[in-house]
């Protein structure tokens, strides 16, 4: 039996309704340590649930990326202040903003660049990239040399109820499921239904994708209004990826390990 959520009327009315030179953090070279300015979110927001994709092998590679030491969120302390209070409006409603990245240290990117460059590395394709050609990720793109994460100020992300219903666990080689499949039919994530998988590569992860059912673009749009009252910007290919309007460090990619 499915269970049927419907957001609250009331927190629909507490929500209300690129780029210059790029530069590195210090010449192009791994920093070792956190810079200040930046600060671990869990200890902002202690109630936050986090799920780092890039910590493990949950993720269109298949394994740990480059620079994730730890399953840490690490954001500017902007970024961060900013979502606590996006926190705050959800908790009076028993819902929790749940982290899939924060902060990504470009050598992850160099990662990311690398592996798109093996086309016959396709372990995660059924899941992530069922129906993109993997030498078209560039192209179309899914992937790039910079990312704003690497800036410190933007964030993956969804909504979970409170409590936490069970996350299901992933194990490498076990069979998998194409994102864009129907929630009872693709990884179960323990988030509300958004229409796709967290990192579906696929038109139904644009944010306004009118082809999502009406209960998804519900939540979409709960995510959407909550992040862009207290400052953020959504990107409209990703409905989970969400950028400060007021970053502190627009033109810097920092390249501190996540630990």
């Amino acid at each position: 039996m499915k269970t049927r959520l419907i957001i609250p009327l009331g927190l629909l009315l507490a929500v209300g309704w690129i780029i210059s030179p790029f530069s590195f953090a210090d010449g192009h070279k791994p920093e070792k340590k956190i810079p200040a300015g930046f600060v671990d979110v869990q200890q902002v927001i202690p109630s936050v649930v986090l799920d780092m994709r890039y910590a493990g092998p949950h993720n269109f590679i298949g394994e740990k990326i480059d620079g994730y030491s730890g399953a840490r969120c690490y954001l500017t302390g902007e970024a961060a202040a900013a979502l606590a209070k996006v926190q705050g409006d959800l908790t009076k409603f028993s819902l929790s903003l749940k982290i899939y990245d924060c902060y990504r240290p470009q050598r992850a990117v160099a990662h990311f660049v690398r592996w798109a460059s093996k086309v016959d590395d396709t372990r995660m394709k059924k899941e992530f990239y069922p129906t993109v050609d993997k030498k078209n990720l560039f192209r179309d793109g899914f992937i790039a040399e910079k990312s704003s994460h690497s800036r410190g100020s933007t964030v993956d992300l969804t909504i979970v109820p409170v409590p936490a219903p069970d996350q299901e666990s992933y194990a490498p080689g076990q069979d998998l499921r194409e994102c864009y499949r129907p929630v009872d039919q693709r990884f179960k994530d323990n988030s509300l239904d958004m229409g796709s998988g967290f990192d579906c590569f696929h038109p139904l992860s644009h944010t306004v994708n009118p082809a999502v059912g009406i209960q998804q673009r519900i939540n979409r749009m709960l995510l959407r209004t909550i992040m862009e009252k207290h400052g953020f910007k959504n990107l409209e290919e990703e409905w989970w990826h969400y950028t400060l309007k007021d970053e502190p460090y627009p033109d810097t990619y920092f390249n501190f390990v996540v630990e």
